[in-house]
């Protein structure tokens, strides 16, 4: 089943309150650029942590790559 843009955006910012995502990518590898306040305070890892358990199993299978590139935002 293809992922599209508008499917991982909706699911990042139903899943991290607050984030705006944009969410670019060609069915298979995506990029997704990513701000809000749930992030301040987070390393690095621990912020695309974040990000990776919106979709747990999918990544690396029905969402091949995903780049994120991330953004803290005060509340």
């Amino acid at each position: 089943m293809a992922v599209s843009t508008e499917e991982l955006k909706q699911r990042i910012e139903a899943g991290i309150p607050g984030t705006r995502a944009q969410v670019t990518g060609d069915g298979a590898h995506f990029e997704a650029v990513l701000e809000g306040p749930a992030f301040t305070g987070l390393s690095r890892i621990a912020q695309h942590k974040l990000v990776h358990d919106v979709f747990g199993t999918e990544l690396g299978d029905r969402i091949h790559a995903l780049s994120i590139k991330i953004t803290p935002t005060e509340a």
